[in-house]
This record gives structure tokens, C-alpha cells and sequence, in this order.
């Protein structure tokens, strides 16, 4: 969408000389989006960012500990992201804080996508410390083609 968006704006700007004033807002608000919803999934997959170096050096005894560290760092990551999003959301509702520029919608309906994003992140570590306690495999491995670096 976001790649429409500015693929559109760049041929009305170059070929009609008439550019959408809007499209770069609505594409960064649907950026912050993407980002904040796609999180929790690239969790679950085991794809986000992580410290292979060191993970790949331990024993695979080892290994469920540093998983369940890593799962108890992304839980609690998500539980501030849910926390702090949530009231910085309600703050700008209590306001009535609107974005500046072209597109002025509250403020909130973005920042909602916090407290949405780490809900989901949370309940992921929750689901991966609960695999891990009962001795499965992660939830999903990542996609076949993508090489991890070892």
C-alpha cells in the first residue's frame, strides 16, 4: 500500500505537476503500523533481531535459557510498549492532540498501533516461554530461502 501510495504521488508530481500534499503523511502513519503489527509475527517466526554470535557458541543445553531470557526480555518489552502506548494514547485523546501537517487526524489512532503491537509481542513471548517450559519447538521456523548467518 505504502509503495502504491508513493509510486503514485511520484507520477503525479513529475508527470502532472500536481502532487498529493498527503501521501507522505498517510505513508508514514501507515509505516508506524506495519511496523507495530508485523512485530509479534516476526517474533513468533524467530526472525527478529537477535545475537546469533553468542546464541550459536552455547551448548543446546544451554540454549532453552538464553531462549527463555530472550522471551522474557520481549514480554516485557511488550508489556511497556502496551503500557506506555496505551497512556500516551489516552493523553493525546484527553487533549485532542491532532498531526500537524496535511493529513490532521487525532493524534491517538495512530499511537494506538503501540499498545496494539505490544500486546501481541507479549502474548508471543508468553506463547514461546510456554513452549519452552514444555519442551517443544518454537512456534514457527523462519521461511525457507532466507539464510540465517551461523
Amino acid at each position: 500500500m505504502s509503495l502504491a501510495l508513493i509510486a503514485w504521488a511520484v507520477v503525479m508530481r513529475y508527470a502532472f505537476n500536481r502532487p498529493p500534499a498527503w501521501v507522505d503523511d498517510a505513508v508514514g502513519f501507515l509505516l508506524v503500523g506495519i511496523v507495530m503489527l508485523a512485530a509479534a509475527q516476526v517474533l513468533r517466526r524467530g526472525e527478529h533481531i537477535s545475537v546469533d554470535l553468542l546464541a550459536s557458541r552455547l551448548s543446546p543445553r544451554s540454549r532453552p535459557w538464553a531462549n527463555a531470557w530472550a522471551a522474557l526480555a520481549a514480554l516485557t518489552a511488550g508489556l511497556v510498549l502496551a503500557a506506555n502506548g496505551w497512556s500516551t494514547a489516552m493523553f493525546s485523546r484527553s487533549l485532542g492532540i491532532v498531526a500537524e501537517g496535511n493529513v490532521e487526524i487525532p493524534v491517538f489512532w495512530v499511537q494506538l498501533a503501540l499498545p496494539l503491537g505490544g500486546a501481541m509481542m507479549a502474548l508471543v513471548a508468553l506463547e514461546s516461554l510456554a513452549r519452552l517450559a514444555a519442551g517443544e519447538p518454537p512456534a514457527e521456523e523462519p521461511h525457507a530461502g532466507v539464510t540465517r548467518p551461523e
